[in-house]
């Protein structure tokens, strides 16, 4: 289980066998969060800092606790109270903050780019939690893993990504390592939430969800956000919960043991209805849980890739 990789940016340069090291690391650190003392210590001695300039919820807390997991010492910073609100740029931010003498920056930024360009300038190991409209690599690595926990396999399996394509992040990253492992993916939304020429990523493109549906065994359904939806996309929330809105009557398409996800966070009754968030086949609670195990990975193996003082626990 080693990648020989400093920096993670996204899914779409990883090798396959890089994405399997992510997974296999993250299996034996999610055995770690079932013991009754949750901590190890391989990063302790280093420094991470968490520099979120979009709001998360799951995301930031998800990345603090996998650090404080590994022992590290940690920093989180918001843009709500740091200099940015006075006109400080991104490279001066980082490399105020690269003098404290700190070892890896977490990123999450409206741009997309920015974790690439942060390479340009800091000696640190960068993560990418988030940039744009581009990729959430450890948000695709935590569904990759809880479809390979619960199928043994990725290879061969039909997965649905449903929702607003044009403008996830999410989505792109679960196509580049879904379809690298060997899964057959389809992505399907309303014409106006699709990019053009979407294909060319190597997965079918639909329309009609219920023809997307027909033989699926999961279904990752993803946020419609509401907050791009003014510049008139959608005609209505009603009319998008009507056509591709996942309900229990849609649900027949699937195979039998089929897996319901979604990365959150959930607009209930619109997306997802609420008897299918909480059903049995739903692991939505599940992916939250693995996405401390795969970040714990993530930091783990870009820091012992560096040489850095990593601990065996």
């Amino acid at each position: 289980m080693t990648v020989k990789r400093k920096h993670l940016l996204g899914l779409e340069e990883l090798e396959p066998h890089e994405i399997m090291s992510f997974l296999e690391s993250a299996k034996v650190f999610r055995e770690v969060l079932d013991r009754p003392i949750k901590k190890v210590a391989p990063l302790r001695g280093l420094t991470v800092v968490n520099l979120f300039f979009e709001p998360s919820t799951r995301t930031r807390l998800s990345f603090e606790l996998a650090e404080k997991r590994l022992s590290a010492d940690t920093v989180s910073f918001t843009t709500a109270t740091s200099s940015v609100k006075k006109g400080e740029t991104l490279k001066d931010t980082v490399r105020n903050i690269e003098a404290m003498k700190i070892d890896m920056i977490v990123i999450r930024h409206q741009s997309a780019g920015a974790p690439y360009f942060l390479t340009r300038f800091s000696d640190a190991c960068i993560v990418n939690a988030g940039d744009g409209q581009h990729e959430h690599p450890t948000q695709g690595l935590l569904d990759l893993y809880t479809i390979w926990t619960k199928y043994k396999k990725l290879a061969g399996l039909r997965v649905v990504l449903m929702g607003d394509a044009k403008h996830s992040r999410v989505i792109r990253s679960n196509i580049w390592g879904l379809t690298k492992l060997g899964a057959s993916v389809a992505v399907c939304g309303p014409p106006t939430l699709l990019p053009v020429e979407m294909e060319k990523m190597g997965v079918e493109v639909y329309t009609d969800i219920d023809k997307a549906l027909d033989g699926a065994d999961v279904v990752n359904v993803m946020r419609i956000q509401l907050e791009r939806q003014t510049s008139g996309l959608l005609p209505s929330l009603r009319e998008y919960t009507t056509l591709f809105g996942i309900t229990r009557e849609r649900l027949k398409r699937l195979n039998k043991n089929y897996t319901i996800m979604h990365p959150g966070p959930i607009n209930r009754g619109i997306e997802l209805a609420d008897d299918v968030a909480d059903s049995d086949n739903s692991v939505i609670l599940e992916q939250v849980t693995n996405g401390v195990a795969v970040r714990m990975a993530v930091l783990y193996l870009l820091a012992a890739s560096e040489g850095k003082n990593v601990k065996q626990d």
